[in-house]
C-alpha cells in the first residue's frame, strides 16, 4: 500500500497559496490516476481517494503545522511502511519551476514536515519537494509570509508546468517502488 499525502491549508482562502502546492499536485494525481471524487474521512480529518486499493491519496484538512496528526492516523490505519509514504510539499530551498523527489531529504525548515517527523519519529519517507521560491534577491520577505501569498498569473503557469512533470514522474516511481 502506497500513501501519497499533499500538504496545504484547508479552505478557499488558502487555495492558491504557495504553501498549498501539495494539494494542487494531489488534485492532478487524482485527475490522472483516479476518475473519482475526494471524500472527507472524519476519523483522519482528511480528504481521501483510493486507487485500486494499492494507492491512497490524502489531503489533510488540518492546518499545515498539524499535518503530522493526520499522517500518523493514515499510516497506522493502512499499515504503511515509511518507504511507501510520499509527502508532497512546498519548498523554499528550491526555485519556482524546479522540484526534487528524494527519500529522507527535507528542506531546512518546514513546520508541516516537522509535525510529521515528530508524530512518526523520523523523516525517512519520500519527500516530493516542489520549489516555490521566486523572491527577488534584493527584496526577500520572510518565508513564513511569502508561502501564505498567492501565486501570480505567471507563477501559476510555471507551477502548472512543473506539476505535470512531477505527477508523471510520481506515477512512474510509485509503480516502480
Amino acid at each position: 500500500m502506497k500513501l501519497i499525502v499533499g500538504l496545504g491549508n484547508p479552505g478557499e482562502r488558502y487555495r492558491n497559496n504557495r504553501h498549498n502546492v501539495g494539494f494542487v499536485v494531489l488534485d492532478e494525481l487524482a485527475r490522472q490516476m483516479v476518475n473519482g471524487q475526494w471524500s472527507m474521512v472524519k476519523k483522519f480529518n482528511s480528504l481521501v481517494i483510493s486507487h485500486q486499493s494499492s494507492v491512497i491519496l490524502a489531503k489533510p484538512q488540518t492546518f499545515m503545522n498539524n499535518s503530522g496528526i493526520t499522517v500518523k492516523k493514515l499510516v497506522n490505519q493502512y499499515k504503511v511502511n515509511k518507504s511507501d509514504l510520499w509527502i508532497v510539499h512546498d519548498d523554499l530551498d528550491i526555485r519556482l519551476g524546479e522540484y526534487k523527489i528524494q527519500l529522507g531529504k527535507a528542506p531546512k525548515q518546514h513546520k508541516g514536515l516537522e509535525s510529521i517527523d515528530r508524530e512518526l519519529g523520523s523523516g525517512d519517507y519520500w519527500h516530493v519537494r516542489i520549489g516555490v521560491d521566486n523572491r527577488p534577491p534584493d527584496n526577500r520577505i520572510s518565508g513564513e509570509v511569502y508561502v501564505l501569498q498567492d501565486f501570480d498569473k505567471t507563477e501559476i503557469e510555471t507551477r502548472d508546468r512543473v506539476i505535470k512533470k512531477v505527477t508523471g514522474e510520481l506515477i512512474s516511481l510509485i509503480t516502480k517502488y
